[in-house]
């Protein structure tokens, strides 16, 4: 998977903002209206059931439809195919071109039909003339509404872009602000105080070295929004080694990471896999007669990471969970990717899915 900037994530907008030919029903209704009204102006004093205003009726409603459709069907296709955001002036022009072109071809349609099947006139007969007021009205329109559509549509990515930006930002402070939590600081230096007092002065250094590593990688990747997928995982060995310190055996993690899985090919957010570590143990019971399950599994083909817990739910005392880390880091992926952060939960486990990124 591409990491993608978030124009391209949300170009698909880009043309939204052409008359849809998906509500037909009230397209056909607006069509037949305006054929109507351009039938009593161009036949007037005509009785409505006579044979020169329906013959009027069925021109006009031929050429109104017919250069709807020449009009927009070839902007819904080629939203599909030519992107704006790639050349906004290529695409433009070839929507217009493109709208000509159908255009003319309807003109010369529904003229050939009425002039030569009706009036039984030759083929030939039809002049250029016959299509300079038409097409002369179909650009005029044309102009105006795709760069109408162009304009608004274009200002509606840069405001999700702005927007999706702040969140981003938002997330990453906040995820830099419960990592330096005293609660999390305050944990690790009563487990700290406690291996000093058993008078383990080895394993209260690589306590030491650990949270050093944790608060050291904390501060370098805030400023970034992907790190290589090795880092995280180092930087959750240290983390778990705090916490299982402090819990001992009632946390149990199982890791399935291929041997031969390129984890330096592959980013994710800083501090994402850490996150969903912290609010397994945070939400759940620890104890050595009922351990805290978690499992880390890398699946190299779905390029995803996944981390899943038992659960064994604890009330947390007031204010000490907000609810929005996820959120939050739905949000940056938001801002990286297409892909979801998927969130799978039952009664005995909880799980969350992480994309794992490509940078181009």
């Amino acid at each position: 998977m591409h990491l993608l900037m978030p124009v391209n994530q949300y170009s698909a907008v880009l043309g939204k903002h052409y008359p849809k030919q998906n509500h037909w029903v009230k397209m056909l209704a607006m069509m037949l209206a305006l054929s109507v009204g351009l039938s009593f102006l161009f036949c007037p004093g005509c009785p409505i059931a006579s044979e020169q205003f329906i013959v009027t009726f069925g021109y006009n409603f031929c050429y109104t439809t017919g250069l709807w459709l020449a009009n927009g069907l070839p902007s819904d296709l080629l939203n599909r195919y030519v992107d704006w955001t790639q050349n906004p002036l290529r695409r433009f022009l070839v929507t217009v071109s493109t709208s000509l072109l159908a255009s003319t071809l309807v003109i010369l349609v529904v003229t050939t039909v009425f002039r030569v099947g009706y009036f039984h006139k030759s083929f030939w007969s039809i002049s250029w003339q016959a299509f300079v007021v038409p097409l002369g009205i179909t650009l005029i329109v044309s102009l105006f509404m795709h760069s109408r559509s162009f304009l608004l549509s274009w200002r509606e990515v840069s405001v999700q872009a702005q927007r999706l930006e702040k969140e981003n930002a938002q997330a990453q402070a906040d995820s830099l602000r419960r990592q330096l939590d005293p609660h999390f600081l305050f944990n690790s230096l009563n487990a700290l105080t406690s291996l000093v007092e058993e008078n383990d002065p080895a394993r209260a250094t690589r306590f030491i070295r650990q949270l050093s590593q944790v608060y050291r990688y904390v501060l370098d990747s805030q400023d970034q929004e992907v790190v290589p997928l090795t880092e995280e995982i180092r930087f959750s060995d240290a983390y778990l080694f705090l916490q299982r310190t402090r819990l001992g055996e009632g946390v149990q993690v199982e890791r399935h990471l291929p041997a031969t899985a390129p984890l330096n090919h592959w980013q994710v957010p800083p501090l994402a896999l850490q996150l969903l570590l912290e609010n397994a143990l945070k939400h759940n019971a620890t104890s050595q007669r009922n351990p805290l399950r978690i499992s880390i599994t890398l699946d190299e083909v779905a390029a995803t990471l996944t981390v899943r817990n038992t659960r064994h739910a604890r009330r947390l005392p007031e204010g000490e969970s907000t609810g929005l880390g996820l959120k939050n880091l739905q949000a940056r992926y938001a801002f990286l990717t297409t892909r979801p952060v998927l969130i799978e939960a039952s009664d005995a486990e909880f799980a969350v899915v992480l994309p794992l990124l490509e940078l181009q």
